[in-house]
């Protein structure tokens, strides 16, 4: 049976699109093209995340031995996007289709407006029938403004344009319980949403030609299904991945989601960059707040210390009595008046449940 999937984010990976020896794989673009441009006929939206900017750079200019590895990739990623990009939109226009470019840092997903600016923009792509083709801005992205690969853009714009699914193409048929090369390695076809650690089976290799490992994919793909959007980690390089995939016709690994989350929490969810201040809380309220299937709101009594200064409607980190991060949360007034208010009775909450995003949901 055909998986209800509409909204579908594909993010296809380094290893996907480059061969050997570092230079792209056309061959592959193309099969994967054909493949999106499939799942459009059938009426379903698809946003790709591509890799491939930095090898597609390095089809057309030889940088210099001597240039640092920061420039030398900022070269290769401005030169290749542009390649990537006609390449994407040559192949879509056999199918009578128009692709957009979108680039984005880390920071847009800090900033609430700048995050809204962008949601905007890829609904109206969407309405348009225009398929979104988004990498990271390396020309501007550099070390702590990085994300941490592609995994990690492909879960934000998951998790803001509200998908039905998120299609993580790697060069492995999904998520083993042992190295991949290992054949007494077995896949492991569904992770519910309540398991809490990867690192005992998940190798931490990194690939080739991208930044992450399969360990920070579990983690990526974990919190997204946790936002009530089911992830799929499967192999780029099988034919037909994605009709197959969505039919069920091939091994993967799929994060079974959970309930989902409003617009607002998966914002927060993502924010933790964006945090101006924290609070302490003392055991009492921690227990409150974490017990299952009650909604609680974070209240000035159950507060220890403020550090940092906030105003309203700053995302804050909440911490328990170890300073442990518990959670994210969206204040409700400023850190002055939450000083004012530290540990008393019948206040307002400093955090509103419906803001509030704890790590038991986003680890």
């Amino acid at each position: 049976m055909a998986l209800p999937y509409h909204r579908i984010i594909v993010k296809i990976g380094s290893n996907v699109l480059t061969q050997a020896n570092g230079l792209p794989d056309h061959a592959r673009i193309g099969h994967l093209v054909e493949q999106i441009a499939g799942l459009k006929k059938q009426g379903k939206e698809v946003i790709v995340v591509s890799s491939g900017a930095v090898a597609s750079g390095r089809s057309l200019v030889q940088v210099p031995e001597k240039a640092d590895a920061v420039t030398s990739r900022q070269v290769l990623a401005a030169v290749g996007q542009v390649k990537l990009l006609a390449t994407y939109a040559e192949l879509l226009g056999h199918h009578e289709l128009l692709c957009a470019q979108v680039l984005v840092t880390k920071e847009d997903f800090r900033d609430r407006q700048h995050y809204l600016n962008m949601q905007n923009c890829f609904r109206a792509l969407l309405q348009n029938s225009i398929i979104p083709i988004v990498n990271e801005n390396d020309v501007i992205s550099v070390t702590e403004l990085m994300f941490t690969d592609n995994d990690e853009l492909a879960a934000l714009v998951a998790t803001m344009l509200n998908a039905d699914a998120l299609l993580i193409l790697s060069n492995v048929d999904g998520i083993f319980n042992g190295n991949p090369q290992d054949p007494a390695a077995e896949l492991i076809p569904e992770i519910e949403p309540t398991t809490t650690s990867f690192s005992s089976f998940v190798t931490t290799q990194r690939s080739q030609f991208g930044r992450g490992g399969m360990i920070t994919k579990c983690h990526m793909a974990h919190k997204v299904a946790q936002l009530g959007i089911a992830v799929h980690i499967a192999n780029g390089k099988t034919e037909n991945i994605l009709p197959r995939l969505l039919n069920q016709e091939v091994v993967n690994t799929r994060f079974l989601p959970s309930k989902t989350a409003s617009s607002k929490k998966k914002w927060i969810a993502h924010s933790d960059l964006a945090a101006k201040g924290a609070v302490q809380i003392n055991a009492g309220a921690k227990a409150a707040l974490t017990e299952p299937h009650k909604a609680t709101s974070l209240l000035p009594v159950g507060i220890l210390g403020i550090m940092g200064t906030f105003q309203k409607g700053d995302i804050i980190r909440i911490l328990d009595e170890t300073s442990k991060p518990i959670g994210l949360g969206m204040a409700e007034y400023s850190s002055d008046k939450a000083l004012e208010r530290l540990g008393h009775q019948n206040q307002k909450p400093l955090v509103h449940y419906d803001y509030l995003f704890l790590s038991a949901e986003i680890s």
